[in-house]
Parts: structure tokens; sequence; C-alpha cells
């Protein structure tokens, strides 16, 4: 089973949204507090059952957020992006090699989200 892992950063909190396995599948902005992260998180439980808007093909559909957003990076590798009703980023992926690799990431967050215990370390 997932989990949510609250750190504290230099600048403030993040969160990595963890595979039962301990891979990050899925990273926060840093937050200025740690009730602001928490709400994040909420968010990304709200939301994680969203559709996905795969921006790597041409003329792609534009989706009506919450949307997951599959994009390639500089480095032409696949990232994903999940995106909450009022458009603002709240989790953010890996590179991926493979586009596939890329979906079963966004898989594995709709998977591991919505009961996932929260952990501060």
């Amino acid at each position: 089973m997932g989990k949510f892992v609250i750190k504290e950063t230099k600048t403030g909190v993040k969160f990595d949204l963890k595979a039962g396995n301990g891979e990050v599948i899925a990273t926060s902005e840093v937050y200025t507090s740690e009730s602001a992260c928490k709400k994040g998180i909420n968010s990304v439980i709200a939301n994680c059952k969203a559709e996905v808007e795969d921006q790597t093909v041409e003329g792609y559909e534009a989706k009506k957020n919450p949307k997951f957003e599959v994009y390639t990076d500089k480095a032409g590798e696949f990232r994903f992006r999940l995106k909450a009703r009022n458009g603002q980023i709240i989790a953010v992926s890996e590179g991926y090699k493979a586009k596939k690799s890329c979906y079963n990431g966004i898989e594995s967050v709709g998977k591991n989200a919505p009961d996932a215990p929260i952990v501060k370390v």
C-alpha cells in the first residue's frame, strides 16, 4: 500500500506519494506550512481519478480540470502533472523513458492515493 510522506525542506514543507515498494510516484510543490501541504494531499486524493490529456500527441483533445497532463520534458522524457479543478498543479512525476511507464505512474496514483496514510518524517 502506498503512503504520503510529508517532509520539511529548507524553504517549507512538501509531500511525496510513494508506492508500496517505496518508489516515489509523484511529488508536490513546496508549501509554506504543513496544513497547506495536507490540503495539497487532500486535493490529490480528490482528483486522482481524473482523465488524461496526452499532450505528446499532435492535435490532442484538451480535457477539463481536474486532469493528468502527459508531456515531454527538455530531456525528451515523459512526465505527468496532476492539475486540480482550479488549474493548480498539485503533483508531478519523475521523468520516464517510455510513455507506457508514465501511464503506469498515473495508474499508480489512482490506486495508491485514495487509501494512503500520511506519514511525517
